[in-house]
């Protein structure tokens, strides 16, 4: 029994964040067709469910508490945060993972001048050039100012979590370079394939294809290559 039970509501669930529909009582009140139970291993308690025209309803607020979680109101937001998950299930109409056109512009510049930037870099390397201060700033400077542009246009959840995985790329970006700037003040020897197989310079390269495909689909999805 309770394995049925389990199992209708992993279908309600998409991983740790669970997507609910909440009904008025009034409604669910008609067409009810049983009552049931929700019991979720690993803890204590249960939540009622209802069963009606061929899908199940949990209270949110029995939910919370079953998985000793807590709410939010925002809105027309409520978020459901799960202890230990560092996940949020967000639901109620109108709101989505999408981002806004104008951070998705914005991100999208940021995103091909620290491209540009790190191209630069590479090549300087590999052909043996100075790796100056006033060099790097000519990348730099208009990296930070579209970032901070970037800031400015987030105005979604979706927004603001992207907009921290371009500031990680950011910041990766530049103590890469200030390596080797530093490198290059102290007059030590940079040999011409230091940045291969080099463990930064990969992250960063998977961090820009992860917002790439984040840009390409619209909606923010974090497989942890930006942190």
């Amino acid at each position: 029994m309770r394995k049925r039970l389990w199992q209708e509501w992993a279908r309600l669930a998409a991983g740790v964040a669970a997507v609910l529909v909440v009904v008025p009582a009034l409604v669910l009140s008609q067409g009810v067709e049983e009552s049931r139970t929700l019991v979720i291993h690993g803890q204590g308690g249960e939540a009622p469910v209802v069963r009606m025209q061929g899908k199940s309803y949990v209270e949110l607020e029995a939910l919370a508490k079953l998985t000793h979680g807590s709410l939010s109101f925002s809105g027309t937001q409520v978020t459901l945060t799960l202890p230990g998950s560092g996940a949020t299930a967000t639901t109620i109409a109108g709101e989505k993972s999408e981002f806004s056109r104008e951070f998705l512009r914005a991100g999208i510049e940021e995103m091909a001048v620290i491209r540009e930037w790190r191209i630069a870099l590479v090549n300087a390397v590999q052909k043996g050039y100075a790796v100056t201060n006033d060099w790097i700033s000519y990348y730099r400077s208009p990296a930070a100012t579209d970032l901070r542009l970037a800031s400015v246009a987030a105005s979604t959840d979706s927004d603001r979590k992207a907009y921290q995985l371009l500031s990680n790329e950011f910041d990766n970006m530049k103590k890469l370079s200030d390596r080797f700037v530093d490198a290059h003040t102290a007059m030590n020897y940079t040999s011409l394939d230091a940045l291969e197989s080099d463990p930064l310079d990969q992250k960063i390269l998977n961090c820009a294809r992860s917002l790439a495909a984040m840009a390409a689909s619209g909606q923010y999805v974090d497989d942890g290559s930006c942190h």
